[in-house]
Parts: structure tokens; C-alpha cells; sequence
């Protein structure tokens, strides 16, 4: 069963094409270390919450967008075979900083509950 890593985090929404540069480096080099899919999603229409949101979460600034994030594996084992290659990896280093503050992104791992298509 598919193994998925989730990320939000909050981006400066004036660096959205640097997140993106950054995030086709990252994506070319997670797919060759063995993930099956990449997908960076910029907020559209994130509504702020009464109680919590993602913005709380990644404690967002007036500023910044709200960024979705994940990426596919075939199983586990894979998912941690990929991550102990990026963070060895040189070429993973020589994209530079992520252009978004990592200490307040979220993320993890999941096992697939439901995976359904139209």
C-alpha cells in the first residue's frame, strides 16, 4: 500500500516562483531516490478557522501563503530509504535554503486509509 509525507508550511507569497524553482530541484532529485510521486500546492482558498487552521499551525504571517505539500512512496520502507538519500546527498544541499522558515512547518508520515479516483 502506498506510504504518503505530508508538509505544510507558510511561504512568503512574494517568493512563490523561488519556491518553485526550489521545489522542481527538490522533486526531480525525490523521484530519482525512489518516491513515485511529488506534489507543492500554493494556497488558494485556505479559510482562517474560529478555533485552528493551517495559517495557526505554521503560525503565518500577514505576508505569507500557505503551502501543501506531499509526496507518494510505494511502502515505509521506501519513504525512509528516500529521506536517508536526501539527507545524504550533496546535490540535495546545493538547492540551497528552502525559501520558507522550516522551523515552523509540520510534517509526517501516513499510512493510506482511502485512496480513491473518479
Amino acid at each position: 500500500m502506498t506510504y504518503v509525507a505530508g508538509m505544510v508550511a507558510a511561504v512568503p507569497a512574494a517568493d512563490k516562483e523561488k519556491m518553485l524553482a526550489h521545489a522542481q530541484g527538490a522533486a526531480k532529485l525525490i523521484l530519482e531516490f525512489g518516491a513515485t510521486r511529488v506534489t507543492d500546492c500554493w494556497g488558494d482558498d485556505v479559510p482562517e478557522g474560529k478555533v485552528t487552521d493551517f495559517f495557526r499551525a505554521v503560525k503565518a504571517e500577514k505576508d505569507e501563503v500557505i503551502l501543501f505539500s506531499w509526496i507518494e512512496f510505494s511502502s515505509r520502507a521506501v519513504y525512509e530509504q528516500v529521506f536517508e538519500k536526501m539527507m545524504s546527498d550533496p546535490r540535495m544541499a546545493e538547492l540551497g535554503d528552502m525559501p520558507f522558515d522550516g522551523k515552523r512547518m509540520i510534517f509526517g508520515g501516513f499510512d493510506v486509509l482511502l485512496d480513491t479516483s473518479a
